[in-house]
C-alpha cells in the first residue's frame, strides 16, 4: 500500500481525461481495477458454496448468507433473484455474497444442489 504522502500527491482529476482511478492512476474509462479484483475473488474460491445463518449486527433478525458462488458479479444477480423468488423473501448482494432474509438454509441447499453446485452448511 502506498504511503499517505503518495496517496495525497496523486492526481484525481485531469482536464484531458476527467476523473482518474486512485489505485492505478488511469482514467476511469480505462480502469481495470474492478475486473482484476473480481478475477482475484473468483480465483480464491474452492468450488464449494457455503450457506450460513447470521444475526450479528442485524438487531436479532436472521439472514442466510450464500458465499463462494463461482460466478462473476453480473451473473450473481439473476441467481440471487431466482433464490429470493424460490424462498419468497427479499435479499441483497454485497461484495459477492448473496444475503437472503430469514433462515432459508434448507430451501437454498436444495435449490443450489439442483443447479449443480456443491453446498455445505456452515456456521450456526
Amino acid at each position: 500500500m502506498a504511503s499517505l504522502q503518495d496517496q495525497l500527491r496523486g492526481r484525481v482529476y485531469s482536464t484531458e481525461h476527467g476523473e482518474t482511478c486512485p489505485e492505478c492512476r488511469a482514467p476511469l474509462a480505462e480502469c481495470r481495477c474492478a475486473e482484476a479484483a473480481e478475477e482475484e475473488r473468483l480465483a480464491s474460491l474452492d468450488g464449494i458454496v457455503r450457506l450460513r445463518r447470521e444475526t450479528k449486527g442485524r438487531k436479532g433478525k436472521g439472514v442466510t448468507l450464500v458465499e463462494g458462488v463461482p460466478l462473476k458479479a453480473d451473473a450473481l444477480k439473476p441467481l440471487a433473484k431466482a433464490l429470493k423468488q424460490r424462498c419468497g423473501t427479499g435479499g441483497a448482494i454485497k461484495d459477492g455474497i448473496i444475503e437472503i432474509q430469514g433462515d432459508q438454509r434448507d430451501t437454498l441447499k436444495a435449490e443450489l444442489e439442483a443447479r449443480g453446485y456443491r453446498v455445505k452448511l456452515a456456521g450456526g
